[in-house]
């Protein structure tokens, strides 16, 4: 199981990862930061661009914060690395 940091940005145009210079992600996500609209998007986002199922991320805390921090299981952070081409 890995454990990342992301500071996610709600409502924006286009939806993207990057890291930035503090070690965490930011990841913008098309959907408001209402009714885990935001959250939801972000796990499903973070599945599709780690090639993992949605049901192994977990928000482990910051569900109603822009800073979250987040469980993904059956994968390493070396894994998320290299699936997210953040060399």
């Amino acid at each position: 199981m890995a454990t990342i940091k992301v500071r996610v940005k709600p409502s924006s145009r286009k939806e993207f990862i990057e890291l930035m210079a503090d070690g965490r992600l930011r990841i913008a996500v098309k959907e408001p930061a209402k009714e885990s609209r935001a959250n939801k998007a972000l796990i499903k986002l973070l599945a599709r661009k780690l090639k993992v199922a949605q049901s192994d991320i977990r928000i482990k805390a910051g569900h109603s914060s822009r800073d979250k921090i987040i469980d993904i299981e059956g994968i390493t952070l070396d894994e998320i690395t290299r699936r997210l081409q953040l060399d």
